[in-house]
């Protein structure tokens, strides 16, 4: 599928009449419950928003990355950053290790649903233990009469309360250490054994669901391993390029949607005696502020290009990460600065903005770990 700018504006305006009505008239509950309805995923599904990048024989648009990255950025400028995260946990983070690594069977089953939001999908990495050391986790799955048996848990699962499928990473051979013996499994979440959790209270990104899962001797088909057994941290190097473009995308959407915000304000309110807007300061932080935005903008349509290129190596991703989710606090906290005391109030979608924001320089590696994997690359190549 190719995309003109006719195309791709078609999709925001679509976008932008799908927030207006099934959105932002609601979300402010959603966020009191900390829980969107389960009814906005086939919502989203019809509207064909989700895991637009699935070819065509498995009933999706076979998109470029581009429109993936446009949907989540269009949710997160316009200050839905809880609603735009949940989209890329389903679209970005679970349906690729299947469009990518899953057998004919597991594409046939689970893809066509996973575009029609019948199948809420969410990615089980993160352990209580591990953190972002993805080589130290402790849930294992073993082969035992024919079947699959998985125990442990996972924490800060996003779409974990929603999902009805997860794409699990477990130890394969618990006599290796390291990122060896690490495999990868469809886990449909209504299987004995299964629990999730409670929904994590969270600092900001309210509306969506973030939980603990458990597994008890959940049996599995031999069918459910995606992908190699035992290369399964292979997958995941693969795959983090794309979660970690995901997360610039939405840098890049949620600081210009904070800016918009801010020149708005500034140019409305007064102090002494004249327009926040008229004061120097004002111009020059707004200069410096949409100076950087702009320079996050290019780095990261240059990543997306090179992603579809299959030329987006790991390094060049873990730059535009760090570099895109850093820019976004600074610029977030800097517009907050404008509005006073009333950035401060919760009422103030600038306020939210500050709170949504944070989570961007921990998930899918924090900014410690995007450093760490750029400097070794760097000074290996010296």
């Amino acid at each position: 599928m190719t995309l003109n700018e006719e195309d791709l504006q078609g999709f925001r305006n679509s976008i932008a009449r799908f927030i207006g009505q099934q959105v932002e008239p609601y979300h402010e509950q959603w966020r009191k419950d900390e829980l969107f309805p389960r009814e906005l995923w086939n919502k989203l599904g019809e509207a064909g928003f989700l895991s637009v990048q699935v070819p065509e024989q498995y009933g999706g648009m076979e998109a470029p990355v581009e429109l993936n990255m446009l949907i989540v950025s269009e949710f997160a400028r316009a200050g839905y950053m809880d609603i735009a995260t949940a989209i890329l946990g389903h679209s970005d983070l679970a349906t690729p290790y299947l469009v990518d690594f899953g057998s004919e069977e597991q594409k046939l089953h689970y893809l066509p649903k996973m575009i029609t939001g019948e199948i809420v999908g969410c990615l089980a990495m993160t352990e209580p233990d591990a953190g972002s050391d993805l080589q130290s986790m402790r849930s294992s799955v073993v082969l035992k009469n024919n079947e699959w048996i998985l125990n442990g848990s996972k924490i800060f699962i996003s779409n974990g309360i929603l999902a009805d499928l997860a794409v699990v990473v477990a130890k394969t051979d618990m006599t290796v250490s390291g990122s060896r013996g690490i495999s990868i499994f469809a886990v449909d979440t209504d299987l004995p054994g299964f629990k999730c959790g409670r929904n994590l209270e969270k600092m900001g990104m309210h509306a969506s669901d973030t939980t603990e899962l458990f597994f008890e001797d959940v049996r599995l088909p031999v069918s459910a391993l995606i992908g190699e057994l035992n290369g399964g941290f292979k997958h995941m190097m693969s795959e983090l390029v794309r979660e970690r473009l995901g997360v610039a995308a939405l840098s890049v959407a949620h600081a210009e949607g904070a800016l918009d915000l801010t020149v708005e304000y500034v140019n409305e309110r007064k102090a002494f005696g004249q327009k926040i807007a008229d004061f120097q300061n004002t111009r020059f932080r707004i200069a410096e502020m949409s100076t950087e935005l702009e320079i996050g903008r290019a780095f990261f349509e240059k990543c997306c290009s090179l992603y579809d290129q299959g030329k987006l190596e790991p390094t060049m991703a873990a730059m535009a990460k760090l570099f895109t989710s850093e820019m976004q606090g600074r610029i977030v906290d800097g517009c907050l600065q404008m509005f006073g005391g009333y950035g401060y109030i919760m009422e103030y979608p600038i306020c939210r903005a500050y709170q949504d924001a944070r989570i961007q320089r921990i998930y899918a590696g924090t900014s410690e770990i995007m450093k760490e994997i750029i400097g070794k690359d760097i000074l290996r190549m010296q």
